[in-house]
């Protein structure tokens, strides 16, 4: 049964389908254009939603056939009238970025049309992207002379390497999804009328696999590699005292799947 979960907040749609959570950026007619209320109310809503009981997995996505145009062009010429307003937005758009990168499960983007600026930037922030074939990934403050932040520039070269960070950020230039998966943007591209059954399936297959080796990666990949180490840590120690390991075991020697 689906659960509506009140956000709170225009622009952001919510909902839990069994183990899998959906956070729907919700502005259509602006091609899903993200606020400041937006930015601002992402991380409460993440939030609620890594709470909730059932949650094993989360899809991001876009209403309309589109997943986002970035950031809202409107309210940014009053943000940069002044500095300390800008400074302000900034942090509030890394800190929806951070939110979205720490959810303790599995998160996907569901990438339909335009993933453009600030869309693009919550995509990157996901654990994974699939991808319609009519999909266009872009980041284009070069086009504004907006400075993109640290973070989202690192969590960028992290995912397609430095030279191809520096291309799209150059640039500002549009790269489709057949592209971007070559990039090491996007892990799958499908028929834009596959694509979200795939990610239901794939949110549900995640959702039923062991949540403590899952994290020990979340945790492993979101620190320096000199890290990984003491961050990994007490994932192992917990794996030698839950009974994940012993669950997983006898589920393949038994020949069923494993209930974690």
């Amino acid at each position: 049964m689906v659960e509506p979960v009140d956000t709170g907040v225009d622009g952001l749609r919510a909902q839990v389908d069994g183990a899998v959570a959906t956070v729907l950026l919700d502005r259509p007619e602006r091609r899903n254009a993200v606020t400041l209320a937006m930015w601002r109310g992402l991380p409460r809503v993440l939030e609620r939603l890594a709470a909730h009981p059932d949650v094993r997995a989360l899809l991001l996505t876009g209403a309309g056939g589109t997943f986002s145009a970035g950031a809202d062009i409107t309210e940014l010429t009053g943000v940069y009238a002044d500095p300390a307003r800008a400074d302000a937005y900034h942090a509030d758009n890394v800190a929806a970025e951070e939110a979205l990168a720490a959810f303790p499960h599995p998160t996907l983007a569901v990438v339909h049309g335009a993933c453009v600026g600030g869309g693009c930037q919550l995509a990157v922030a996901c654990d994974l992207r699939f991808a319609a074939e009519d999909a266009r990934f872009g980041i284009t403050p070069a086009k504004l002379g907006v400075v993109y932040p640290a973070v989202p520039t690192v969590r960028l070269a992290r995912l397609v390497g430095p030279a191809r960070a520096k291309y799209l950020l150059f640039s500002g230039e549009l790269v489709s999804a057949g592209r971007a998966e070559r990039y090491g943007l996007v892990e799958e591209v499908l028929p834009a009328g596959e694509l979200d059954a795939r990610a239901v399936e794939f949110a549900r297959l995640l959702a039923r696999r062991s949540p403590q080796t899952i994290g020990a990666v979340k945790s492993a990949l979101a620190v320096p590699p000199e890290q990984a180490g003491p961050a990994v840590a007490p994932w192992e120690r917990k794996s030698r005292l839950a009974p994940d390991v012993r669950e997983g075991l006898a589920a393949f020697l038994e020949r069923r799947e494993a209930q974690f």
